[in-house]
């Protein structure tokens, strides 16, 4: 895989489905696209892997030191809550209440797709995160890709 990207927004309905949008279908391997984990993201979103990419991210966590406090730590945070989900026979994914209610989804709903992985936000406070941190956005890519060399 490339590397995931896009804004989608999607609806959830009665039951805590949303539809996989198709430009994101599209974007993933068809021998990848039925099962994802779903975990708890950084910030206050979920992040949703396709399998084999969280089967990658599985690999590197399984190289840590489990001896030392902060890794075991680390450890338990990222996993917690982390639950295989498919797509249903209509291209649904099901977001478990406990998921929903743990990041303070609603009905409208942004997926934002990035690099590995597929974040998925509550739009308003997506787009209240983007607003808050705009304004500092020449001052991060400085702090991020200032150093960065273009030579590879």
């Amino acid at each position: 895989m490339a590397g995931l990207v896009g804004e989608f927004e999607v609806k959830l309905d009665a039951k805590g489905r949303f539809l996989f949008p198709s430009g994101l279908r599209k974007q993933i391997s068809p021998a990848s696209i039925r099962d994802f984990m779903l975990n708890k993201g950084f910030e206050d979103c979920l992040t949703l892997y396709p399998l084999p990419e969280w089967e990658k991210v599985s690999v590197k966590l399984s190289k840590m030191n489990l001896f030392v406090p902060k890794n075991r730590m680390f450890y338990r945070l990222f996993h917690q809550g982390a639950k295989l989900v498919s797509l249903d026979n209509a291209g649904r994914i099901l977001v478990p209440t406990t998921h929903m209610e743990r990041v303070g989804l609603q009905q409208d709903v942004m997926l934002i797709a990035y690099n590995d992985r597929i974040e998925i936000w509550d739009k308003q406070k997506y787009f209240d995160l983007i607003e808050a941190n705009m304004a500092d956005f020449a001052d991060l890519a400085n702090d991020v890709m200032g150093d960065s060399d273009d030579s590879e």
